[in-house]
């Protein structure tokens, strides 16, 4: 895999700044925060595409997020992040808890970048049409379940849809660099 992302500036595994407090995180059962490098909003003009996560709330994206990407007016002036691909994937704790609505209301804030919005679509072949086992995700993008406690893990099936459409994002990622 790291053939086909050696061209490519991509960032693993970050978390943008919490703004809950401790006693906040401990009611909604937070899980711990990890060693996981936190993003500062003017590093994301070095990326050559990305693929946001965040959990939901109340059938939109998190305060966090929100807020971190409300902290980007600085590129959407200078126009950093026109032309790069982006897309979302997300968890709920709950099947009604904006499995679709999530990334629809995101997209606002793509759309004001002037990036190009890039869904996982029905690329994921027949793990999109299952209905038997319980599953996150739409077009919009991978989703899973994360249970009113946060602790239910996503199923081999949901698991699987999350590298896919990191796959999938960085082979537009790649197609659009080529191209300039």
């Amino acid at each position: 895999m790291m053939n086909f992302l050696s061209t490519l500036k991509i960032f693993l595994c970050i978390q943008v700044p919490e703004t809950l407090s401790e006693e906040v995180l401990g009611k909604i059962r937070a899980p711990p925060k990890s060693d996981v490098p936190i993003i500062k909003p003017r590093e994301l003009a070095d990326a050559d595409g990305f693929l946001f996560g965040f959990p939901t709330t109340f059938g939109s994206m998190n305060a966090q997020f929100k807020a971190f990407l409300d902290a980007t007016v600085g590129l959407w002036h200078a126009q950093a992040l026109s032309g790069k691909p982006a897309g979302f994937f997300y968890s709920t704790s709950s099947q009604g808890g904006g499995q679709e609505t999530t990334p629809l209301t995101s997209i606002t804030q793509l759309v004001h970048h002037g990036m190009i919005i890039v869904p996982i679509g029905y690329t994921f072949g027949n793990g999109m049409f299952e209905m038997e086992k319980l599953k996150g995700g739409s077009p919009y993008g991978a989703g899973t379940y994360a249970g009113t406690d946060n602790l239910r893990q996503p199923s081999e099936l949901i698991g699987s849809s999350f590298p896919y459409q990191g796959k999938y994002l960085a082979g537009i990622a790649k197609k659009l660099k080529g191209s300039q």
